[in-house]
């Protein structure tokens, strides 16, 4: 381990020897915390150094992300964290001074999967059947939040299809996943863990997802564009670095990443999560982070969403 620490050093000598190297995640502590902290470990040993997982919540993931940006470029501090922070919160605050040109990508880590639910006895089976009710009276969904990423899948299915449905927001997905449980929601829009316990033991159904493929844990429940909607809608996690930091250790944090999703310990728990591993290298998750914060960019101007 001390090998490959001076290895490190002599790639890039702005890494100071003494001290842990710290992993951000930029909201309160959660289920996904043994995930990051397992990659964290996996960093730690390889370096031959302590990594220690750190919650700095606020903001909808700026306070973190924020830390980030003003931490030393050195390699010692990076984020694990969904993408929403970099990608859609700077096109809601005014003079926010976060985007990505303020944070180095990484690597890619996993991807949330979006979708919606119903109640198992609804009579709504599929993305068709949500759309042919919606077509006969007002719908109400329950989400995260406004603008929060499933909410935004939603807006999709909306746009694409002319059929609009009311919206109702809460704070976090259990809320308004009781809600649709007792029936005063027609259907909620959440990460399909966080509704994975009330689908595996039958209360509720899982008619569509919003990413690129089906899930793994849920194979018989076709995409949103596999049911003639054209709604893609994902969460990518992905690893991030101050911005400046030099290329050598920006390389070696991206090999010790694909190393981290390769542990047997990291993948029992993504499964656990119901989370799908999606390692993206550097070069191709700098350019998913740029895409998506310009796509964003018009999908909240036609919103009328204006930064506060």
């Amino acid at each position: 381990m001390r090998f490959l620490w001076a290895l490190l050093l002599l790639a890039a000598p702005s890494f100071a020897q003494d001290g842990p190297m710290t992993f951000i995640s930029p909201y309160s502590p959660g289920g996904s915390d043994a995930f990051s902290r397992l990659i964290a470990e996996h960093f730690g040993q390889r370096l031959g150094a302590p990594a220690v997982l750190v919650n700095r919540d606020g903001g909808s993931g700026v306070v973190g992300m924020r830390v980030l940006s003003t931490s030393p470029p050195d390699g010692r501090t990076v984020a694990i964290t969904p993408m929403t922070a970099i990608v859609v919160q700077p096109h809601m605050v005014r003079n926010l001074g976060l985007d990505p040109s303020q944070v180095a990508p990484v690597c890619g880590t996993n991807e949330n999967h979006l979708g919606i639910v119903v109640r198992a006895d609804s009579p709504i089976r599929s993305l068709a059947d949500l759309l042919a009710a919606g077509r006969q009276r007002s719908l109400s969904y329950g989400s995260a939040g406004p603008n929060s990423l499933p909410f935004l899948g939603v807006w999709r299915i909306s746009r694409a299809t002319g059929v609009e449905f009311t919206h109702i927001a809460f704070r976090g997905d259990p809320p308004h996943l009781n809600e649709t449980l007792a029936g005063r929601l027609d259907f909620s829009t959440a990460v399909v863990g966080g509704a994975s316990e009330f689908i595996l033991s039958g209360r509720m159904r899982l008619i569509t997802v919003f990413s690129q493929s089906r899930h793994p844990d849920f194979p018989d429940v076709p995409t949103a564009r596999e049911q003639g909607v054209d709604a893609l809608q994902f969460s990518q996690v992905g690893i991030y670095a101050p911005r400046g930091t030099p290329e050598p250790v920006l390389d070696r944090l991206e090999a010790l990443c694909r190393e981290a999703l390769q542990q047997d310990g990291v993948r029992r728990i993504a499964a656990s999560l119901r989370s799908v591993i999606r390692y993206l290298p550097r070069a191709e998750f700098t350019a998913m982070i740029a895409s998506e914060f310009e796509a964003y960019r018009g999908i909240l101007r036609e919103l009328g969403v204006q930064p506060e």
